[in-house]
């Protein structure tokens, strides 16, 4: 089962997002707060989205969607751009990813939104193979770039 977040599920949103971080192996990367993620969801100009898959059987919490809307000058209309998507190992295989993706396709599609993205760590073999069976295709040529930190500040502080 697919639900959208409530504010009681931050504390398990911000384990999760842990978890997640784990396994891409930069836990130390992970310094999102209760706080921060309280008000990006569900404060006063929520700019981001969450989805919990629930396993049916026994109604846990398996795994989670954060999403935002995009645009696309290119074509007109907004879009999806999924920042994470996780499932716990245990309940891999269960369909509770596809289920997640497939929530958002609708999304897209019942508000007209022309692009579902996302970004995927070249050495993540199980997830590429996984989005390449649902239709999903690489962005070739295209690379992301990103500025944090001190980077970040020194731009913007000029």
């Amino acid at each position: 089962m697919i639900r959208t977040a409530a504010a009681t599920d931050v504390p398990l949103i911000l384990d999760l997002i842990r978890e997640l971080a784990d396994y891409e192996k930069a836990p130390q990367e992970a310094v999102a707060t209760t706080e921060q993620l309280t008000e990006a969801l569900f404060g006063a100009a929520p700019a981001v989205f969450g989805l919990i898959a629930e396993d049916d059987e026994s109604g846990e919490a398996v795994g989670f969607a954060l999403w935002f809307r995009n645009f696309s000058t290119w074509r007109g209309t907004h879009g999806v751009y999924l920042e994470d998507l996780y499932v716990r190992p245990s309940a891999r295989g269960g369909g509770h990813g596809k289920a997640l993706l497939t929530e958002l396709a609708r999304i897209c599609v019942r508000n007209g939104y022309s692009r579902l993205e996302w970004s995927v760590l070249d050495w993540n073999e199980p997830s590429i193979g996984f989005y390449r069976s649902l239709g999903a295709v690489p962005m070739d040529g295209w690379s992301v770039y990103r500025l944090t930190d001190g980077a970040l500040a020194a731009l913007g502080s000029e």
